[in-house]
């Protein structure tokens, strides 16, 4: 007798897929529309040229007067507040951004599962926003004057374009990766991988980490490390409160189906 064939696992499966890759490629579509639109107004007003101009102001606000930066660069003029303008417009895009990925992860989700998403894309996006600008309104005129105050007369401080935007870009993402310790907490504690008693004994431990960490990525400033690691540890102790909250309240049933 002749063997039947052996039916195919992956059978019917391929219009699915397709069809999520559909989807994923509108989202991303829009997502990149959004940026798009961003960078246009922006591009308008307040221009590329008004963006770095902002963005320099608190260096330049503790410069000797009439003092400018310079362009070592023959194309920096142009590259670097072109740069500038499209990280602007991602990040006023951001939110389009994420609710694009969280509406096409969210018909997967339990509705558990969701309650813990939403308000973690939420909180993620506002906490790297008030990092930022903590970084941008406070820590920059504390670190400009610190370092200022430290140089001999005899210099005269001449900033390059390229460099002040490589330093403002490594603040900004340092301070707005550390202002998300609150939602590593959460995720950690909700997952299972870290009870909440464990991050209570490890606050000690996490408060050295926080200034060991700040010391690396920070200038070689007591004013900016003091700046950073501080608040990571007031954010380190909000995050436990806050993982005790979501656990309580995004626990699953003990049965539920998949939202179709």
């Amino acid at each position: 007798m002749a063997d039947q064939p052996r039916p195919d696992e992956l059978e019917g499966t391929e219009q699915p897929f397709v069809s999520h890759l559909i989807e994923l490629r509108d989202r991303m579509v829009r997502a990149l529309i959004a940026v798009g639109i961003c960078f246009g107004v922006l591009a308008v007003w307040p221009g590329p040229a008004g963006l770095y101009d902002l963005l320099a102001q608190p260096l330049v606000a503790h410069l000797p007067e009439g003092t400018k930066l310079i362009a070592t660069n023959v194309i920096s003029p142009f590259m670097v507040p072109l740069k500038i303008t499209l990280m602007a417009a991602f990040l006023l895009a951001l939110p389009v951004v994420l609710y694009q990925a969280w509406a096409f992860v969210a018909p997967g989700l339990y509705s558990h599962e969701k309650k813990l998403v939403l308000p973690l894309v939420v909180s993620s996006t506002l906490l790297f926003f008030v990092g930022v600008g903590f970084c941008y309104f406070f820590v920059f005129g504390k670190v400009f004057t610190f370092i200022q105050s430290f140089a001999p007369k005899s210099i005269t401080p001449a900033p390059d374009i390229e460099a002040y935007l490589s330093f403002v870009l490594t603040m900004f993402i340092a301070f707005g990766a550390a202002f998300e310790v609150p939602i590593a907490v959460v995720v950690l504690a909700r997952m299972g991988l870290v009870s909440v008693e464990k991050l209570k004994s490890f606050r000690a431990y996490f408060i050295v980490l926080a200034f060991i960490v700040a010391a690396i990525i920070t200038p070689p400033d007591i004013v900016s490390q003091l700046a950073l690691a501080i608040p990571m540890c007031l954010l380190y102790e909000m995050g436990i409160w806050a993982a005790q909250v979501f656990i309580k309240h995004t626990q699953a049933p003990s049965e539920e189906t998949r939202v179709p």
